[in-house]
């Protein structure tokens, strides 16, 4: 059964990475028209997207590595619908970087490989912690999406639309971890995780 296990979550990873990712609700921002964005516009535009997109790469690695050592089922259940939504916004930031002409970070593996690695690690500590990472993680996306929104150009509404929804859905999971019990994180710790994002998203906005 740990065999099966296994093949299941590496399958997961490759798709992760490398398979468009599905979706059940519609973009959004779908209707709303494409606003002209001259050509700096379109590549920082995508960039941003491109950031955004390695973020959910990221989230989706963190949920299976928590949801693998976690022992409660209610939780496990609970990550595994809200990796179901980071999967949508791996969908909605992959087709808006399509559209606006930019491309994914070269780098998706090893973002994906070294969030799992966290994920497995927060599980360890137990749930609590697990879900005080969780709730941490979501916090700070939530903050790193509005800088996003701020840093768009301003007419562009699809991009900010995607965005929008999305932190929405973070705020959410992190309130879900906070139901389920989550302990408050050491300052120590929120700010190596501060530290981490921000090399990424650099990271990620260039490579």
């Amino acid at each position: 059964m740990i065999v099966d296990r296994l093949i299941i979550e590496f399958d997961k990873a490759l798709r992760t990475v490398f398979a468009a990712a599905p979706t059940r609700r519609p973009m959004p921002g779908a209707d709303v028209p494409e606003a002209p964005l001259d050509d700096a516009e379109r590549r920082h535009a995508a960039a941003l997207m491109r950031v955004n997109h390695c973020g959910e790469i990221c989230a989706q690695a963190l949920y299976q590595g928590q949801a693998l050592t976690s022992l409660d089922t209610e939780i496990r259940r609970s990550l595994e619908q809200a990796a179901w939504e980071e999967t949508e916004h791996l969908n909605w930031t992959e087709t808006r970087i399509t559209e606006l002409g930019g491309r994914k970070s070269l780098l998706n593996p090893l973002w994906y490989s070294g969030s799992l690695t966290l994920g497995v690690i927060a599980g360890m500590f137990g749930d609590r912690w697990n879900l005080g990472f969780l709730a941490e993680t979501e916090r700070q996306v939530e903050s790193h999406l509005e800088d996003h929104m701020e840093r768009l150009p301003a007419q562009d509404r699809r991009s900010w639309e995607i965005l929008e929804q999305m932190k929405v859905d973070e705020i959410r999971h992190a309130d879900t971890a906070v139901r389920l019990g989550a302990s408050e994180l050491p300052g120590p710790v929120k700010q190596a995780m501060r530290l981490s994002s921000k090399l990424m998203t650099k990271t990620a906005y260039l490579v």
